[in-house]
C-alpha cells in the first residue's frame, strides 16, 4: 500500500516537473548565431514558439533595450511575413564609422502576410545588430505575442539575478566579453594579414623569377656551349678526312 502510494507521488511530482519546464521554456527567446560580444556585431534569432493549441500566432513585436540603443539593426526577409521597423530620435547621438546617428531602430514588428505559426510550431526572425554595447552584460527585448483569437501576451518582465523565472519574461540576449574578434578588430586584422600574404607572394615571386632567370642563363651557356663543341667536331672530322687524302 505505502509503496503504491509512494509511486502514485513520484508519478504526479515528476509530471508536474515536466509540464512546468515545458511552461517555462516556451516563450519568446533571442538566440545568437555564434557569438554576441560586446563593442561587436551579431546575428541573432528571434525564436517564437506558439503556445496554444487552439490559436495560431499572426503578430510579433520586439522592442530594443532604450537604455543601449543600437546603431544598426537590419531584419532578414522572412517569407509569409511583413516587416516594420520604428525608429527614434536618440536624446544623445551615436558615433558609427566617424559619423554621428541621431536616431536608432525602437522597434520591430513581424506581422503574419500569408502565413502564420501554428499549434506546435515555432518560427524564427533574424536581425542583424550592431554595434553592441561595451557596458552591458545582456540586452533585454520586451516583446508582446498576438494570436488570431486576439489574445494578446506580454513577454515585458525582466528576469532578477538569483530570483525565479517571471510568468512572461523577456527575452534576454547575454553578452560575452569583448574580443579582437568585433567588426573593426577583424577588419584592421585581415588587413594586416592580407599585406604580409601580399608580400611573401611578392616574395617568392621575386625568388622565382630570380630562380627562372637563372635557369634561362643556364640554358643558354650551355646550349651555346653544345654548339661550339658540335661546331668542333665538325671542323676535327673535315681536317681529319683531309689529312687521310693527303
Amino acid at each position: 500500500m505505502n509503496v503504491s502510494r509512494i509511486a502514485a507521488a513520484s508519478a504526479v511530482a515528476a509530471a508536474s516537473v515536466l509540464a512546468l519546464s515545458g511552461t517555462a521554456s516556451a516563450h519568446i527567446g533571442v538566440q545568437p548565431q555564434g557569438e554576441a560580444a560586446k563593442g561587436g556585431y551579431a546575428v541573432v534569432n528571434v525564436k517564437v514558439p506558439n503556445e496554444r493549441d487552439n490559436a495560431s500566432t499572426i503578430k510579433v513585436e520586439i522592442n530594443l533595450p532604450a537604455e543601449h540603443p543600437i546603431s544598426s539593426v537590419m531584419p532578414q526577409p522572412v517569407p509569409g511575413w511583413k516587416i516594420d521597423v520604428d525608429k527614434s530620435k536618440l536624446d544623445k547621438p551615436l558615433e558609427m564609422h566617424g559619423k554621428q546617428i541621431t536616431e536608432a531602430v525602437t522597434k520591430v514588428t513581424w506581422t503574419a502576410d500569408g502565413t502564420k505559426i501554428g499549434p506546435g510550431e515555432f518560427q524564427q526572425f533574424p536581425l542583424s545588430l550592431g554595434r553592441l554595447p561595451e557596458d552591458a552584460d545582456q540586452l533585454v527585448f520586451k516583446a508582446i505575442q498576438t494570436y488570431d483569437n486576439k489574445e494578446v501576451v506580454r513577454w515585458i518582465e525582466e528576469p532578477t539575478e538569483g530570483g525565479e523565472e517571471p510568468e512572461s519574461p523577456a527575452p534576454v540576449l547575454a553578452l560575452s566579453a569583448a574580443s579582437d574578434d568585433h567588426h573593426g578588430a577583424t577588419a584592421t586584422g585581415a588587413a594586416a594579414k592580407d599585406d604580409a600574404k601580399a608580400a611573401g607572394h611578392e616574395e617568392e615571386s621575386k625568388s622565382q623569377a630570380a630562380s627562372g632567370d637563372s635557369s634561362d642563363s643556364t640554358a643558354r651557356v650551355l646550349g651555346v656551349v653544345g654548339i661550339l663543341v658540335g661546331a668542333a667536331g665538325v671542323a676535327f672530322g673535315v681536317l681529319a678526312g683531309r689529312r687521310r687524302s693527303a
